[in-house]
């Protein structure tokens, strides 16, 4: 019989209560995600953006007793709560802080293990940006003190699945939601109505090319997170996560794909690398099927 996953922490994630007879459909309002698909063992992978349609903030929602938990990016939680309650008008909502209540956790999904982790007192779900490929969840501190940390294995999958998150792989306050993937990793609702920043993102999914994403590098020697990516003395990018010879990288693709046409070398650091020809082959798609239009 063979072992099924086993849980682990991941270090210095901040968690958020929200809680209230208008938790949930206040938060539905704000954020990039529909949050009507919560609940039977699954949460949302969301984000809360400016008006101008940059990454704030990125976030798990999790359903819990009279609200929801947010899983957020490391010291986000101080700035999502002040910035969530510029918003809060009249609704029946409380905000708080719940970090040192909680931890978050991961496990690897591997084939024929359909059941998430078995756990007392945890809420596992599976991954919504990697779903067949990683469990994610939340274990109150006490129990979770049963439980090893393995943050290396983590970033390693990670990387192996693509999987992009804030700050190593890009820039809050500095990116557009397509740029960090969410419209290709469950990220984002495009029918559910209007939320912060909607109108960019809705631009960006059916009136232009997206030209900048992060994507998924590898080399002969292991990368360097934080190595400018250059094509000559150009610079069209930056490493992030890295694991050993592989890591993801926030690229230009107009300039890598103008690149590998001309057989020119791409370069991270003083190394050549090779760059996911999947997304090199989708984004030369769109861009043979609709214009380039600077936001």
């Amino acid at each position: 019989m063979t072992e099924g996953p086993r849980l682990a922490v991941l270090t210095g994630r901040d968690v958020v209560s929200l809680t209230g007879d208008d938790a949930l459909a206040w938060l539905d309002t704000l954020v990039t995600n529909d949050l009507s698909a919560l609940g039977d063992g699954r949460a949302v992978f969301s984000g809360l953006l400016s008006p101008q349609g940059k990454l704030l903030c990125e976030f798990f929602v999790v359903p819990h007793e009279s609200g929801v938990l947010l899983d957020v990016t490391p010291g986000c939680a101080g700035g999502l709560i002040k910035r969530l309650s510029l918003y809060k008008l009249r609704a029946k909502v409380t905000l708080a802080d719940v970090g040192v209540a909680w931890r978050v956790v991961w496990a690897a999904r591997h084939a024929g293990h359909v059941h998430a982790p078995a756990f007392d007192t945890a809420i596992v779900y599976p991954d919504p940006r990697a779903p067949q490929h990683l469990w994610r969840g939340l274990v109150p501190m006490a129990a979770a003190q049963a439980l090893s940390v393995d943050d290396p294995a983590y970033l390693a999958a990670r990387v192996a699945h693509g999987v992009a998150e804030a700050p190593v792989d890009y820039a809050l306050g500095d990116t557009f939601p397509h740029e960090a993937n969410f419209d290709l990793c469950n990220g984002v609702s495009f029918t559910k109505g209007c939320f912060i920043g909607q109108e960019v993102v809705a631009r960006m999914q059916n009136k232009t090319v997206v030209r900048k994403r992060v994507v998924r590098v590898s080399a002969a020697a292991p990368l360097t997170s934080g190595a400018e990516v250059c094509v000559g003395a150009a610079v069209i990018g930056r490493v992030g996560s890295v694991a050993g010879h592989a890591g993801l990288a926030l690229l230009r693709l107009d300039r890598v794909a103008e690149a590998l046409d001309k057989g020119e070398a791409i370069n991270a650091g003083e190394q050549g690398i090779d760059v996911d020809a999947a997304a090199v082959a989708a984004y030369r798609h769109a861009a043979a099927n609709r214009p380039v239009i600077d936001l």
